[in-house]
């Protein structure tokens, strides 16, 4: 039975980006596979950038809610 397909990481992305680099970067890689990872990571960027948004978007809800509870108060 085939494992169900894990949910992609903001760190596993990134990691996979670096890869495209330096493939990129590299001497050996044909036009047509330097196209295929451009694309590929330009998908990368993309879904990144929309994981940092969600995550912006998260820490300014929590820092209202902070705010419209009113300053802590210690005991």
């Amino acid at each position: 039975m085939a494992k169900p397909a894990e949910e992609p990481t903001f760190e596993g992305d990134i990691e996979r980006l670096e890869r495209i680099v330096e493939r990129l970067e590299s001497e050996e890689t044909s036009l047509d596979e330097a196209l295929a990872l451009f694309k590929e990571g330009m998908a990368l960027s993309k879904r990144c950038k929309a994981m940092l948004e969600r995550a912006h978007e998260q820490i300014a809800e929590a820092l209202e809610e902070e705010s419209a509870e009113g300053p802590a108060t210690e005991p």
